[in-house]
Formats: C-alpha cells, structure tokens, sequence
C-alpha cells in the first residue's frame, strides 16, 4: 500500500467516524426520518452529479428490484436506526457499535445460509459479544431512559449492514458505483412516504441544513467514492481496514467536538469488538501490503 492508499484509507475512515458526529448534532432538530430522508436524497443527488460526469449507466429499469433491496438494507433502515440511537447514545459507541457489522454477516451466514464457521470466526463472534457487553454494561450513557432500546437499534443498524453484505455477495453481479448510486435512490424512495408522517419538531437553522448536507454529499457520498477507489487500487480485502479505523475515529471525535467521556471501557470494549471483528473476516496486517492481484479481488 502506499502513501496516497493510505491517506485515502485514513480520510475515509475519518469520514465516516465522522458521520456519528453530525447525527448526534442534527437528528434532535430534525428527527430521525426525515434526517435520514434528506441524507439520502443528498447523497443520490452527489452520486447523479458524477454519473453524469462518469457517464455511468444506472440500468434502473433492469435493476430497480436490486436497488431498492439493498437501499433498504445497506441505508434506509440502519440509517433510520442509527438515527433513532443518536438521540440517545453518544457518537463513540454508535461508532464502535457499527464495527460489528462484520461479525453479523458472519452469524447470519452460519444460520441462514450454513456457511461453516471456523475457530477462528467462532472466537470473534464471542468477542464480539464480550466487547459489546463490556461497552454497554459500563457507559454512563446506559443509565438514561430508553438507552437499552437505542443500543439494540444501533446493533440492529450493524445487524442490516451484515445482511446487505451477504445479500451483495449473492445478488447478481452490480459495478460498485452503480450499486451505490442506485441504492441512494432506492432508500430516497423508501424513506420519503415516512417523512411526511414525521415532519421535523421545528424549522432547523442553516448551520442544522450546513450539516446535513455534509453528512449526505460527503459522508455518503464523497465516501463511496473513495472506498470503491481504495477497492481499485489495493483490493476488497485490504480495504477492509476502513472497518477497524471508524471506531477510532469515532472516539476521537466524539472527545474532541461533543466532550464526550472516553473511559478505560469505551477503550477496552472497542479493542475487544475490533480485535472479534478482525478474526471474523480473517484480516491480518500482512494483508496491507500484500500484492493486489486483481482490481476485483
């Protein structure tokens, strides 16, 4: 890998640590829906804007049915769960919880599709399991009314991640910037019927709008972009890495812009939820800079 890979790698994990910051700031404004609604719309527009430039094809009339799936599993829904949590749970542990997605895909794949899992998976899963507890037994932001509800959604947000991970690995074979582009559309179209029945509390500020217009263009958008290029030039697994940064980010952040409290469990338990995650997709740091066979691998 090198030095620009790199520093792709570490802005979009940046990034998307990021995204957690602007859904505690704007989802108690806006409310969860229609946060997610105009996140999305943002990002389909952004992605429609470099289509254009591409040139790309977005073969909606064949692939409407493929969109619309995994816009609902891969936005609308974790989108509106992990909207629902930040009303209540700090950014941190949005973060760290998002990481288990991996570890999802992997319990989802043993059960649904009897994927064999190894030792080694199995050993992750129980981390996984000991991480999350560890975080959620300890964090003061567990002792505040509905805190039990708002980490289930969180988990729930990493659970539909894990779903619509499997689900693009068996649906028919999709350019990843198509995928992208489309599934905006697709969770625009699901989320807008909701938006009318949960308008926003009150008229938001242009500093509230300034936000999420970031948080769709460059958080979804602008993200997308440089993961699939990060795809290109060093591999799927490689880019994997992205999974293991955000959580890091996202305690930093957090610390940093919203003075949220990181103690010895919020650091225990994303170790232990990283390193469960890490034996679950098999990463290795030998796989950094291990030789890219193939733009596809």
């Amino acid at each position: 890998m090198n030095a620009s890979s790199i520093l792709r790698l570490l802005l979009l994990s940046a990034i998307w640590g990021g995204s957690f910051i602007f859904m505690r700031v704007t989802v108690p404004a806006l409310g969860p829906v229609m946060l997610m609604e105009l996140r999305v719309l943002f990002a389909a527009l952004f992605l429609a804007g470099v289509a254009q430039f591409m040139k790309s094809q977005l073969a909606a009339g064949t692939h409407w049915k493929h969109y619309l799936i995994l816009g609902f599993f891969n936005s609308a829904l974790p989108f509106l769960l992990f909207g629902y949590a930040a009303l209540t749970l700090p950014a941190s542990l949005l973060a760290i919880l998002n990481a288990t997605a991996p570890i999802w895909s992997a319990l989802i794949g043993a059960v649904w599709l009897r994927h064999r899992l190894t030792p080694r998976a199995f050993l992750g899963l129980c981390l996984g399991i000991v991480g999350v507890a560890l975080l959620v037994g300890f964090d003061h932001a567990m002792l505040q009314p509905g805190a039990e509800l708002a980490a289930a959604a969180a988990l729930g947000a990493a659970f539909c991640y894990g779903i619509a991970s499997l689900y693009t690995k068996q649906a028919r074979a999709v350019e990843p910037f198509a995928n992208a582009h489309g599934s905006m559309w697709g969770a625009t179209l699901l989320l807008l019927p909701a938006a009318f029945f949960f308008p926003p509390p009150a008229l938001p500020g242009g500093d509230i709008l300034l936000a999420v217009v970031v948080l769709g263009v460059v958080c979804s958008g602008v993200a997308y972009l440089l993961y699939f290029r990060l795809i290109a030039e060093i591999g799927a697994a490689p880019a994997l890495t992205v999974t293991f940064l955000i959580p890091l980010f996202g305690v930093l952040w957090g610390w940093l812009f919203l003075d949220e409290v990181v103690g010895w469990h919020t650091l225990g338990g994303a170790f232990i939820v990283i390193a469960g995650t890490a034996l679950v997709t098999g990463f290795s740091p030998a796989m950094l800079f291990a030789r890219k066979l193939s733009p596809r691998e």
